[in-house]
């Protein structure tokens, strides 16, 4: 018995600044469709979005990272 598709969200936190999390964002959709040339429509449809911190609903969803980073931080100086 195979498993219907479903949507699923798979959540990346980074701790960045814009131009580096664009550079990411780039990165996971040159991942999730290395020929963008393609004809329709991808095999695995997906869709990406980029938000900050501020605009999640739970602000304090990557707390974890900011304090890993305010430590890694800290350590290389």
């Amino acid at each position: 018995m195979s498993e219907e598709p479903s949507v699923w969200e798979i959540r990346l936190g980074v701790h960045a600044t814009r131009q580096q999390a664009e550079e990411v964002r780039e990165r996971v959709i040159r991942l999730l469709c290395p020929d963008p040339d393609h004809a329709p429509p991808c095999p695995i449809p997906w869709s990406v979005s980029m938000l900050h911190r501020s605009d999640l609903d739970d602000h304090d969803a990557y707390a974890e990272l900011v304090e890993q980073a305010r430590i890694e931080n800290r350590l290389r100086r």
